[in-house]
């Protein structure tokens, strides 16, 4: 029997981004390979890790890799073909020729070789029959060090989709064009036409089908998804959604608190890390790295600001022409011991903003 979720991706192949739309490397600071090794394993990756795995890719997905990543190895992993010819096809336009593209099951043991120090499986996990067993899938696929990004969806977050996609298969609503006739008569004011002019998903078929029209999907309150995360060797290192707090004990807590009154930031991003073997010399002197996304962005002697967006859910301070020349600093590491006071307090700011990362 086909799986459902594999000929729903086959119809409608997600996200559906124009084939020309591009990022800047400064834009993919969130997804740069040495920065987060370093900024959670505190040394540099070993040659065995410099390679990423993307666990359910979509459409779009490598090509944002491939640029904060370049020449490292990037395998594209997705249940469905259509989509995995659109990525290579926006990968191609753009000239990124260093990823791998796989069609297959990410909880099929035999679909990849090998392992990663980076996996990336965003939005993907809540699909899957059985979303524990798909974790520790992607936990064995990790060397020691390595690092999962995750998102799977808040169950408060996603209330109006949800209400919304159960009415729509108690009706027997089951295409995009079938859907937006519908919400387009809905009385002003009412939750389908509220929908409709708010969701940026309902602008396109896959962006619509892909909200209310998936035929599995799970959410998540916060206790049920660190109860998921107990039941495996992983370890929770950072949330990354929008208005995070930096200490995750601290995150864990607000989002009972906002759970208690049935509301959500927004669906659960999170980073997930495989102990190290061997343990890491906390009393060495660091050397201080500039995120490697950030050297052309910093580079430039302009006057006026610059805006990088926000990735890891905290808002980014606008740039001036001497933060850049503080940061331009970093293009070559520099010893923690070379620093003064003032410096190391401006050093640990753009540390937690992932801007400067540190490394024995």
């Amino acid at each position: 029997m086909p799986d459902p979720v594999q000929t729903h991706y086959q119809k409608y192949p997600y996200p559906h981004y124009p084939l020309l739309a591009s990022v800047r490397r400064c834009d993919t600071y969130a997804l740069n390979l040495d920065a987060l090794w370093t900024r959670f394993n505190r040394t540099l990756p070993p040659p065995e890790a410099k390679k990423i795995l993307l666990a359910g890719c979509g459409t779009f997905a490598p090509y944002p890799w491939a640029v904060a990543n370049p020449g490292l190895p990037v395998t594209a992993l997705d249940l469905s073909e259509r989509s995995l010819r659109r990525a290579r096809l926006h990968c191609a336009l753009h000239g990124k020729h260093t990823i791998v593209y796989r069609c297959g099951d990410l909880s099929d043991p035999g679909v990849v070789d090998g392992q990663f120090g980076l996996i990336d499986s965003f939005g993907v996990l809540h699909h899957l029959d059985d979303p524990l067993a798909g974790l520790k899938m992607l936990e064995s696929r990790l060397v020691p060090g390595g690092i999962l990004r995750i998102m799977l969806y808040s169950r408060y977050a996603r209330r109006e989709e949800e209400a919304i996609r159960r009415a729509f298969r108690l009706l027997g609503i089951d295409s995009p064009r079938s859907a937006r006739s519908l919400m387009r008569k809905a009385v002003a004011g009412s939750r389908l036409a509220g929908y409709l002019s708010a969701s940026d998903e309902a602008a396109t078929a896959s962006g619509l089908a892909d909200a209310l029209l998936h035929p599995r999907v799970r959410t998540y309150r916060v206790n049920e998804l660190l109860e998921m995360i107990a039941q495996t060797g992983l370890k929770l290192l950072m949330f990354a959604h929008p208005g995070t707090l930096e200490e995750p004990a601290r995150e864990i807590e607000r989002l009972r608190d906002l759970e208690r009154e049935r509301q959500s930031p927004g669906n659960f991003v999170l980073y997930l890390g495989k102990n190290r073997t061997e343990s890491i010399n906390s009393g060495c002197d660091g050397m201080i790295m500039l995120n490697p996304c950030l050297i052309s962005s910093v580079s430039r002697i302009t006057l006026g600001t610059r805006q990088i967006p926000p990735r890891i859910g905290r808002n980014n301070p606008p740039l001036s022409y001497h933060d850049r020349s503080f940061l331009r600093r970093f293009i070559t590491p520099v010893k923690r011991s070379e620093l003064s006071g003032d410096e190391a307090e401006r050093v640990a700011e753009y540390q937690r903003l992932l801007f400067l990362t540190e490394f024995c």
